[in-house]
């Protein structure tokens, strides 16, 4: 290997030792080693990618442009160097330099790619602009005409410029001039995407309000093809507009652009009829004609029209679709749409008329009747999800629910029969029926059932086995595991989901509540690092979409992946993770492994900087993950939803507050000089007392704000979001301790300040606080006893906000020896001083100060309640592993043999992970202890 690094031979050795040294961990070392090749300006291509690997893997992409740009001075006519450079600006979005480099690019090669690299360079400068008047006077028009220029000269080649020519005046709402583009010469380039013109000119239409043609269109369309649905709900429309404003077809002109016309009601109940008409007799048999009927009725009567008896019953018209397509899966979904067309008063008389038409088995006398093969199975299916839909089973009386339970499942077993042949990766037939008994039994134990909650998790147990990869009986099991406080089962559900990408920002949520609230601290910080993974990746994943998207000419999508990075960038499960992986490492290690200083400073946390999009923040749950055949008035709302985002963010706020208090800390930090207020001043120490006391009275706002929300009594949905921790935060009262020990801190900076003569008011506050601190953190811990799983009646009931305060509690100890560790530090210099004053007056009754006393009688009672807490842990511990839940048997009579062998691994799971939570809550409180013995002033 070289010594010095001169030559084009000896940078790219230099380089892969750096990117060596990257690789284990010497960041530093290899850093060094790539500037000094860097500063060589290389440009011999082996020097330049190894450079571009290392410094992608260092998270630099802003080092590669730096390189690409002395390259190209050196190697002026370079297409390969300038189309890097151009690719390495990308990657940073700077879109100004893109417009640049393309351009230097296209006067070297004349190539079309490269002049458009350029043209959308100006329109990404337009997406990124703050100001949109900018957007649309200068990057918007100067990106029109460099496009008009290649089109005078008829220098156009690929479908692809046609696109961007069309974006281009779709952002500039030149609408009109897009159509024209689109019907014109150059709209016969756009091939790739099948009716691509058609739906770019509906487009238009819908947004130059051409009514006319919008419907000729469509109704062309359906012409060709009468099953797609997008085009029956752009006819429906434009033949409302066209009737609300009273429009008539010209006397002798054409119609419009595209055709003829519809513009009345009875035209476009003939259009239907005919669509039915022409799909009986294709071999084909095609749903949109008959579902196109219902929502014509539908909308004929939310505009009080009386002409929908011109299209029949809509019961009947359901029940017709029933007969001709209740075997498919989608048949429910279908008619799901249109059931509000019911009178409720025909619901019942509705499931009975379609459930006289499934072929089912002749059976004895009392004996459930069941379908003979897979075709009436799916419909009998498809009833069962209508009924529960309508609200029928929600009418019924505990037993008769329990009796449609039993039946149920005698039918889910039964359709096991049918899917004998599925792969384990395949669904069986028969698992909605498994679901739906779960949702009765769920509505059991809402209503106080307590044993209904252990039948779902057993009949969703016997399900998994039959059918391992069914999403919804995992993600049910995650649900239902949570609510009882079982955190153990449900790590292995989650990571069978195999969740893919966006799902960690969708459904992560699932995870990342409850593992850490419920004492799985191993488990917490590798969901969240799971999750905190896939965000960070998308940064980079994302530049290398926008590069593909350039170098293969999809510029349309650029925008698309640009607005996908920001959601992400503002996903609120994001900012959740990041706070609470942040508090957790805290919570793990400071005072423990290191000190509370080395921890925030890994984490490069400050307490002035609040890097949460407050104002952009996006909920990407998705909160209807889980199926739900709930009547509208009982499934999640759109209320709902603003709610649950309004408490997360409320939630949010104060944890990442309480964070940023904590961070504080050490920034306090004792400096041994005399302190007067010109120092405290020059060294700025005081203003970091000023923002301890700013962020103290936005926690008392944000805490306000949470609790006037609680006020509300808001219930959620059962399948619904599920609410946050902020409830039993306020309720045991560690929010209380927690303020009140970053109040302590003020005053002990106060004392700090001012020294112990003449602060005699100031040490009596102290000591009333390290009082009052100590009952509330008794009070807190007495809110953690009691049997965290107890059998009550032959029944077992978990009590998981027992787990959830002993959490908070350790979560609080842990900041008050964070506080007595910065009481300490202050304490420490003011007794030595004394001591070194008594020693030189040589006098025994030097009086020591009270707040000595105080702190030290403190910090023996801390001892001595966390040692309880500890006893009492132990005692659980023993409780725990005595119990002994084969001996119970569920007085329920629905167990079967079968599901007696799940109901014992269920509890088994249950009682496992309480056992885990307890164990690791003990340990941690464990290593607490011994830090609380080292408080010694």
């Amino acid at each position: 290997m070289c010594r010095t690094p001169t030559t084009a031979a000896c940078g790219p050795s230099t380089v892969l030792k750096a990117i060596g040294l990257q690789r284990t961990g010497k960041q530093d070392e290899a850093y060094a080693l790539a500037q000094e090749v860097a500063a060589l300006e290389p440009t011999d291509d082996n020097s330049l990618q190894a450079l571009t690997i290392l410094y992608r893997e260092m998270h630099r992409p802003e080092l590669v442009t730096k390189l690409y740009e002395a390259a190209v001075k050196k190697v002026p006519n370079s297409e390969e160097y300038h189309s890097h450079l151009f690719m390495a600006y990308a990657r940073v979005g700077e879109y100004k330099k893109m417009q640049q480099a393309g351009m230097a690019l296209y006067k070297i090669v004349p190539k079309n790619p490269y002049y458009f690299w350029s043209v959308m360079s100006l329109i990404m400068q337009s997406i990124s602009a703050q100001d949109e008047n900018l957007s649309k006077t200068m990057f918007l028009p100067l990106a029109e005409r460099m496009v008009e220029k290649m089109v005078k000269e008829d220098k156009i080649e690929a479908e692809a410029e046609v696109e961007l020519y069309y974006m281009i005046l779709e952002r500039l709402e030149k609408y009109k001039e897009a159509l024209d583009v689109v019907r014109g010469k150059l709209g016969e380039k756009l091939t790739s995407e099948l009716q691509s013109r058609e739906n770019k000119c509906m487009a238009m239409y819908k947004k130059l309000h051409r009514w006319p043609e919008c419907n000729a269109l469509a109704r062309r369309l359906l012409l060709k093809n009468s099953d797609d649905w997008q085009f029956y709900i752009t006819y429906f429309d434009s033949v409302f507009q066209l009737i609300d404003e009273s429009w008539t077809p010209p006397a002798e002109e054409e119609h419009s652009l595209e055709g003829e016309v519809h513009c009345s009601i009875e035209q476009a109940v003939n259009f239907i009829e005919e669509r039915i008409t022409e799909e009986s007799k294709s071999s084909r048999p095609l749903r949109g004609p008959y579902l196109a009927k219902l929502e014509l009725i539908r909308r004929l009567r939310h505009r009080g029209c009386n002409d929908e008896y011109k299209l029949g019953d809509p019961e009947e018209l359901m029940f017709q679709y029933f007969k001709k397509f209740g075997d498919k899966p989608c048949c429910f979904t279908d008619l799901k749409v249109f059931v509000d067309l019911l009178p409720p008063s025909q619901y019942t008389k509705f499931i009975r008329q379609l459930l006289d038409v499934i072929p089912l088995a002749a059976a004895a006398e009392n004996e459930v009747a069941l379908p003979g093969d897979i075709k009436a199975l799916q419909q009998h299916l498809c009833v069962v999800q209508l009924s529960r839909l309508l609200g029928i089973y929600h009418a019924m009386e505990k037993k008769q629910k329990l009796a449609v339970v039993r039946e149920l499942m005698l039918r889910y077993r039964h359709g096991l029969e049918f899917g004998k042949s599925c792969l384990k990766t395949e669904l069986q037939f028969s698992d909605y029926y498994c679901l739906l008994a779960v949702h009765l039994l769920l509505d059991l134990w809402l209503e106080g059932e307590e044993a209904a909650v252990w039948q779902c998790l057993t009949l969703l147990e016997e399900g998994l086995s039959h059918s391992p990869s069914n999403a919804q009986f995992k993600l049910l099991l995650i649900r239902i595991y949570c609510r009882l406080g079982a955190f153990e089962p449900v790590s292995e559900l989650y990571s069978s989901l195999d969740a893919k990408h966006i799902q960690h920002d969708t459904i992560g949520y699932l995870l990342t509540r409850y593992a850490g609230s419920l004492g799985h601290y191993t488990a917490a910080s590798q969901s969240c690092n799971f999750a905190l993974r896939f965000f960070h990746s998308n940064q980079k994943d994302t530049s290398e979409y926008i590069i593909q998207a350039y170098k293969y000419g999809a510029f349309e999508k650029i925008p698309e992946f640009i607005a996908f990075r920001n959601r992400l960038n503002s996903s609120l499960h994001f900012a959740q993770v990041r706070t609470e992986r942040m508090l957790l490492d805290l919570l793990l290690e400071a005072n423990i492994s290191t000190s509370l200083e080395e921890s925030i400073k890994s984490m490069s946390l400050s307490p002035e900087e609040d890097d949460i999009p407050w104002k952009d923040l996006r909920d990407n749950r998705d909160l209807t993950v889980l199926f739900s055949w709930d009547p509208k008035d009982r499934d999640i709302s759109e209320e709902h939803r603003k709610l649950s985002l309004e408490e997360e963010t409320l939630w949010l706020r104060i944890r990442s507050l309480t964070l940023r208090l904590v961070s504080g800390l050490p920034t306090l930090g004792h400096t041994i000089q005399p302190k007067n207020s010109e120092k405290t001043a020059e060294n700025g120490v005081s203003s970091k007392i000023d923002t301890i006391r700013a962020l103290l009275q936005q926690l008392e706002a944000a805490v306000d704000s949470g609790k006037k929300f609680l006020e509300q009594k808001i219930q959620y949905p059962v399948l619904g979001p599920p609410p946050t921790r902020m409830a039993g935060f306020f309720s045991n009262g560690s929010c209380q301790c927690q303020t009140s020990l970053f109040y302590l801190v003020s005053d002990i900076y106060e004392l700090d300040t001012n020294g112990l003569e003449d602060s005699a008011e100031i040490q009596e506050r102290i000591g009333n606080s390290f009082k009052s601190l100590v009952e509330r953190l008794t009070d807190l811990f007495n809110k953690c006893k009691g049997d965290l799983i107890e059998v009550r009646d032959g029944t077992l009931k978990t009590h998981p906000n027992l787990l959830e305060n002993l959490v908070f509690f350790v979560e609080t100890i842990s900041i008050a020896l964070w506080v007595s560790s910065y009481c300490d530090s202050v304490l420490r210099p003011f007794k030595s001083n004394l001591q070194k004053k008594k020693k030189k007056k040589k006098e025994s009754s030097v009086a020591m100060p009270p707040v000595f006393t105080h702190f030290l009688d403190y910090v023996t009672e801390l001892q001595t309640l966390t040692s309880n807490v500890i006893d009492h842990i132990k005692g659980l511990e023993i409780i725990l592993t005595a119990l002994k839940l084969e001996e119970l048997s569920l007085k329920d009579t629905l167990l079967l043999q079968e599901e007696k062998k799940f109901t014992k691994t269920v509890q088994g799971k249950v009682q496992s992970s309480y056992h885990h939570s307890v164990q690791e809550i003990g340990e941690l409180l464990k290593k607490r202890l011994d830090t609380i013995k080292k408080l010694k002033i």
